[in-house]
């Protein structure tokens, strides 16, 4: 499948490198297949989330490990059926983050850490996980 990304440009991407969100996103519920890309070469912390249904959407996405953070949530039946989900290993948690203005004297990164995404990285299938205070443990490391 070709895709021609105003962020990325045009890149090709087989379907079996296909992440299906079957709810959409908070906010893109049409988009539910997405590919993720990275630059070549170079060591991937932060990669680009694309949508294949609508090359307009694409969301930086990272490893909350990044900012010296470690999640633990529940994830419900109903959940774990979305995302095909039967090993915890087989989840990955990514973060979404954007860029934080455009004056250099603020510029920074923001992340969504309320509302992770999980992804069953075995069977492709992906999911954003909004979540409260109450059901959630942010727990931060210490930075060496």
């Amino acid at each position: 499948m070709k895709i021609e990304s105003p962020v990325l440009g045009v890149f090709e991407v087989s379907d079996d490198k296909l992440i299906e969100f079957p709810q959409g996103l908070p906010g893109f519920e049409a988009c539910h297949r997405f590919v993720l890309v990275h630059e070549e070469g170079a060591e991937a912390t932060v990669f680009m989330l694309q949508s294949a249904d609508d090359p307009e959407v694409a969301f930086s996405l990272t490893g909350p490990e990044q900012f010296g953070i470690n999640y633990e949530f529940p994830l419900s039946d109903e959940e774990l059926a979305i995302l095909k989900l039967d090993r915890p290993e087989d989840a990955l948690v990514a973060i979404i983050v954007r860029k934080d203005g455009d004056d250099p004297a603020t510029a920074g990164l923001r992340a969504n850490f309320m509302a992770p995404l999980v992804i069953n990285v075995g069977a492709r299938r992906g999911m954003q996980k909004v979540i409260n205070k109450l059901g959630c443990d942010i727990l931060l490391r210490a930075q060496a």
